[in-house]
């Protein structure tokens, strides 16, 4: 519905948050990375130890960003409640170091993957061997959270909402078809199940509360899509830069 602004222009009404969240999730739905070839075939056991070792050498360059992106993030959010939510975020990613339990983070966990799937840590900590591709998509989301306003940088953070089911998939995928990985190297995926139900709805929450006009809405859709083509050109570089 449209309806005519204090300066004389003609506005389109936001979306019903119902409608508004339906949006969102349908991005997921159709862009989401679990539906790329690669991921596919990592689900059905078709990968090779090589494929899967690149693969995990590759996503590690993504996922300690991930705290990078986020004190981004939360050096625009206003509200001390908001900035709480999310510098558990960055703990949850960093780790608290304090060697008490649960005082390691995600990033500590897909060492622990890697290390489990025979590769060493400074392999993985070696940003030369990440293939092109994926260090470009990797720099273009942390740039565009960055420069973007927050909503819609928090927007991008929302393919969150369906990695539970994805990390269902993958520790069940893990188990079946590559049993020469040593299971406690699937830490990373079993935290992510709960961590990442819990994230997503936060930032559900947020992304409601804060695009609130058309216009704000219509860019964090735009940026969760965004973000769901980061995910696939990620998996793109991955699936092309070896045999």
């Amino acid at each position: 519905m449209a309806a005519a602004g204090t300066d004389g222009r003609t506005t389109t009404a936001p979306w019903p948050p119902a409608e508004f969240t339906e949006r969102l999730r349908a991005v997921n739905a159709a862009r989401y990375h679990d539906r790329h070839p690669f991921n596919l075939r990592m689900h059905r056991g078709e990968l090779t130890p090589a494929e899967l070792r690149r693969w995990i050498a590759a996503r590690f360059h993504y996922q300690r960003h991930i705290p990078v992106k986020d004190a981004l993030i939360l050096a625009g959010l206003d509200r001390p409640e908001q900035r709480r939510v999310w510098l558990r975020r960055i703990r949850d990613h960093d780790g608290t170091g304090d060697g008490g339990p649960g005082s390691e983070g995600g990033i500590e966990r897909w060492l622990r993957l890697g290390e489990a799937a025979g590769l060493g840590r400074q392999e993985l900590w070696d940003a030369s061997r990440v293939p092109p591709g994926v260090r470009f998509a990797v720099e273009g989301y942390v740039t565009f959270c960055r420069l973007r306003p927050t909503p819609d940088s928090v927007a991008a953070s929302l393919t969150e909402l369906s990695a539970p089911d994805l990390m269902r998939t993958r520790i069940a995928a893990f188990e079946h078809h590559y049993p020469w990985i040593d299971p406690a190297g699937l830490a990373y995926f079993r935290t992510r199940v709960t961590q990442g139900a819990r994230d997503g709805e936060e930032a559900l929450a947020l992304v409601l509360d804060q695009a609130r006009t058309r216009e704000q809405q219509e860019r964090a859709v735009a940026a969760l899509t965004f973000k769901c083509e980061v995910l696939w050109a990620l998996l793109d570089a991955v699936d092309g830069s070896g045999p």
